[in-house]
């Protein structure tokens, strides 16, 4: 254990917690925090020490946070995101120095491993990255569950924070991705991480950075406010792209965590009865909204119309998936579409986000992307969607899909998958209108907008 961080203030380091955007349990009273292991990667000035923090709550539940911290003289003026001052030393979160950024990247590309007290950190290279280790190295935007930063415009480094026992989806598909030369992701260049008697958790993952591409979502509301219909095009070919992925994730029977399986009727069954549960919570405290009267009440209607869909039954495969797909996680390079972000819904336990599930939710994601594009158009940039252009945005992405994804993954028929299909957007609207109300109620029609499409269809998307 580092010596140094013995002289942090508990008080102050817990003030520095809550201010983190990445820090998930803001609302909640932290009980004590404790430094669980840490281990020197630099000893000259400025020091770097990487942290394994936990934090608990006074219901005896934790959470564990990876922290890198700088350690610089007081005398050299540092302002960056200080954690605290002691004994003549500023503590700070050390991805924010570049100095300690290349370190990472130095140890990822040497590919040792660093002795740690309860246990070792692994860093490793997969070779064929370009960019030196004198990179110009900046932060990404604002941080989120994670930390980004950027080395040259030719590589990006995710951070996971907060560190759950297991591999993170993120590195394991990209791996399995990478290893069968799926084109359409941003190759993997390397991965830091813990392995000890605490835990075995990822800690960061090195991809090829897409200097020059256009978010999805950026490109979906540019195009909106331009040419609506030239968009369509490059949806047939996401739905190929999403297609392509699902099939390639789908092909190796020969390893358990990836082998293709049989759903069973009994796993459509509680996936139905938790829509079930969370339609009745939501609908029985709708609050006075005008933009929620077109469900008001109707909260029966929306279980029996889940009942009918539900009567489908079990169909296709459960594959691994992106599992939290729509098209902020997607971008358009010049080599065609590229796909991010497969950490899975980072608000979820891996244990879950590992799970083999039907690739129609990662399709039904996409599809309900479509209807927040059409309404972001409005809100944030004042340009209503064309009349329709919605439904042929989805029709169009579902051909691409359809006419690409191995078939044998999908119920059998049209019917039973555009049914399969209509509930895993029923699930995903429910969701949105549960998030919208605690956090954008200004949002809520999007969610009411596709609760209301179910009700009026036919039974399918």
């Amino acid at each position: 254990m580092d010596e140094l961080l013995d002289t942090l203030d508990e008080d102050r380091l817990r003030d520095w917690f809550v201010e983190q955007c990445w820090f998930g349990s803001k609302t909640r009273e932290i009980a004590h925090l404790n430094v669980l292991e840490s281990v020197t990667l630099r000893e000259e000035t400025p020091r770097l020490v990487l942290a394994l923090i936990e934090v608990r709550f006074p219901s005896g539940t934790h959470e564990v946070y990876q922290v890198p911290i700088g350690v610089r003289p007081d005398d050299e003026e540092w302002t960056e995101r200080v954690i605290a001052e002691a004994g003549g030393l500023t503590f700070y979160d050390a991805l924010a120095d570049p100095a300690h950024a290349r370190e990472l990247l130095h140890l990822m590309r040497s590919g040792v491993d660093v002795q740690a007290h309860d246990g070792t950190l692994g860093f490793r290279w997969s070779g064929g990255a370009a960019g030196g280790g004198d990179m110009e190295v900046r932060p990404v935007g604002v941080e989120q569950s994670n930390s980004s930063i950027v080395f040259g415009e030719a590589l990006i480094l995710k951070a996971f924070r907060r560190l759950e026992p297991g591999v993170n989806p993120e590195l394991e598909l990209l791996r399995f991705l990478s290893d069968r030369d799926f084109p359409h992701i941003a190759p993997i260049a390397g991965w830091f991480h813990y392995e000890g008697s605490l835990m075995d958790a990822t800690l960061g993952v090195l991809q090829e950075y897409l200097a020059g591409a256009t978010d999805g979502w950026d490109l979906a509301l540019d195009a909106l406010a331009s040419d609506a219909e030239a968009f369509l095009g490059h949806l047939h070919a996401l739905g190929a792209v999403t297609g392509e992925l699902h099939t390639t994730l789908g092909s190796e029977a020969g390893d358990p965590a990836f082998a293709p399986e049989q759903p069973s009727t009994e796993a459509l069954a509680i996936l139905t009865a938790t829509i079930d549960e969370e339609i009745e919570r939501i609908f029985v405290e709708l609050p006075d909204l005008e933009a929620l009267d077109p469900i008001r009440g109707r909260g029966q209607d929306v279980q029996e119309r889940l009942q009918l869909l539900s009567h489908v039954g079990a169909g296709g495969r459960i594959i691994r998936t992106h599992g939290d797909y729509h098209l902020g996680q997607t971008m358009l390079a010049d080599r065609g579409w590229v796909l991010l972000d497969f950490e899975g819904e980072p608000g979820r336990p891996i244990s879950q986000r590992r799970l083999k599930r039907s690739p129609l939710r990662d399709v039904a994601g996409m599809l309900r992307s479509f209807s927040y594009a059409a309404a972001g158009s409005r809100i944030l940039r004042g340009t209503p969607a064309p009349e329709g252009w919605e439904d042929r945005a989805r029709q169009t992405f579902l051909d691409g899909y359809l006419e690409t994804v191995d078939s044998g993954l999908l119920p059998p028929g049209e019917d039973p998958t555009r049914k399969m299909l209509a509930i895993f957007e029923l699930e995903k609207a429910v969701y949105e209108l549960r998030y919208e109300l605690n956090n954008r109620p200004d949002w809520v029609a999007i969610p009411t907008a596709g609760i209301v499409r179910l009700l009026e269809s036919n039974g399918g998307p």
